[in-house]
């Protein structure tokens, strides 16, 4: 995958691809990773299908797409790494402000969104009281877009901080606005 060389640190990177809307795929990718690399202790879900899209538009298929993309590989991947995390993990959903505020040229896309936010809010709801933690990192911008809020690594940060809170003060929903 193009992006490993650009990761640095102490860490190996591997790669590994998937189509998210292939859930039999992204499926064995993930155990792949997990079978390659162990359990994860953070799953950070970070996809998106953006393709215009009204609420009319009459394309069935390319809504059916989007959903699969941005709501059912969400699922599909908490449900594979689930059963594998030990202890304290995290699973975060990155969400957009579509969500908050839909557009009609982005319909499928805000539609998608505030699905994922209630994915994230009722698989939170569904694992409270175990040590793994759901939440959903609204992102109300362009990432990388010149402001340094959506930089990639202020973002990376805000998604390391908010896996090491603790139980007690966990952000049931992190907002980037």
């Amino acid at each position: 995958m193009p992006y490993t060389a650009d990761l640095t640190g102490d860490q190996a990177v591997r790669s590994y691809a998937a189509d998210v809307a292939d859930t039999d795929g992204l499926r064995t990718a993930i155990k792949t990773a997990i079978d390659e690399l162990g359990a994860p202790e953070v799953l950070v879900y970070n996809a998106a299908l953006l393709q215009p899209a009204s609420p009319t538009d009459g394309d069935d298929h390319g809504w059916l797409n989007a959903f699969a993309v941005n709501v059912l590989g969400a699922k599909v991947a908490a449900e594979t790494v689930l059963p594998t995390v030990r202890g304290h993990a995290s699973l975060l959903f990155t969400g957009g402000g579509l969500a908050d505020q839909p557009s009609p040229e982005w319909a499928s896309l805000s539609v998608g969104k505030a699905a994922l936010r209630s994915y994230a809010q009722t698989l939170a709801a569904e694992l409270e009281g175990t040590d793994v933690r759901a939440t959903v990192v609204t992102i109300n911008g362009g990432i990388g877009g010149g402001q340094e809020r959506f930089e990639p690594a202020v973002l990376a940060k805000a998604y390391l901080d908010l896996h090491h809170e603790p139980a007690a003060a966990w952000t049931a929903e992190l907002r980037r606005d």
